[in-house]
């Protein structure tokens, strides 16, 4: 599984926690920064992962700012993409059960313990379809 990874400035030791996670399970990613704690506006950093994974070159993304909020709006507006922040297991397992989700958005401060469940029941969970396929068609149906 190839997966795009970014943060802004306040996730970059997250991001390195979810880098590691990702090598353990044997995932590849590209990360698409930023690679310092110096300023940098979280837009164009979704701009980018996102790109990146509507264009189909990766599978998943991974977004990480302060509270996810921002990744999570700038990322949706990327035509193709459906970007989920995610606190919990649930809301992981369901982003990508029923709304096919193809970015997760993480906060800066999550737990590590909990963000490797997170992570993991993210990237392994399967889009059911069925009648959320009929829900994701009005969704892109938005998109123009």
């Amino acid at each position: 599984m190839l997966i795009a990874i970014g943060c802004d400035h306040r996730g970059l030791n997250l991001k390195q926690f979810i880098i590691k996670l990702t090598t353990e399970v044997e995932h590849s990613y590209e990360d698409f920064g930023c690679y310092t704690t110096e300023s940098v506006d979280y837009p164009d950093i979704a701009k980018r992962v996102a790109e990146a994974v509507a264009s189909g070159d990766f599978e998943y993304g991974i977004l990480i700012c302060d509270t996810g909020i921002g990744m999570s709006i700038a990322a949706n507006k990327v035509k193709g993409i459906r970007a989920a922040l995610c606190s919990d297991i649930f809301s992981a397992r369901r982003a990508r059960q029923h709304n096919d989700a193809n970015i997760l958005c993480l906060r800066a401060e999550q737990e590590q313990d909990t963000l490797r469940e997170i992570v993991d029941t993210f990237l392994a969970s399967e889009f059911e379809g069925g009648r959320h396929l009929r829900r994701l068609n009005k969704i892109q149906a938005m998109e123009g």
